[in-house]
């Protein structure tokens, strides 16, 4: 198994409710994707550097998991189907940093 971050932007019209709903959605996503989730944190609503799908601001998720690489390419499908889904993207890393991360200190 590969270890990745991933770092998904959501609508910032979505409720709290709407919110962990979609965090549970990745969740049981990875898990159907037979991956793992190590950590993950709530970067809040932060300023876009520029607008995606007309939004000036976006709900920030930052995961680190551990998955097959040929099974992202089944999630970003899926994820690119998700309209409350502004932006995604995983990165593999050779280890995961210790949380907290930077910016969630800052």
């Amino acid at each position: 198994m590969n270890k990745f971050e991933a770092v998904v932007l959501l609508s910032p019209d979505l409720s709290s409710t709407n919110i962990q709903e979609q965090e549970d959605s990745f969740k049981k996503l990875l898990t159907n994707s037979e991956g793992a989730l190590h950590a993950s944190e709530d970067w809040g609503l932060r300023d876009l550097s520029y607008n995606i799908k007309n939004n000036k601001k976006a709900f920030y998720k930052f995961y680190q998991i551990e998955i097959e690489g040929n099974k992202i390419q089944d999630m970003k499908k899926i994820l690119t189907q998700n309209e409350k889904i502004l932006r995604y993207l995983f990165i593999k890393v050779k280890n995961h940093e210790d949380l907290p991360t930077k910016l969630l200190k800052e």
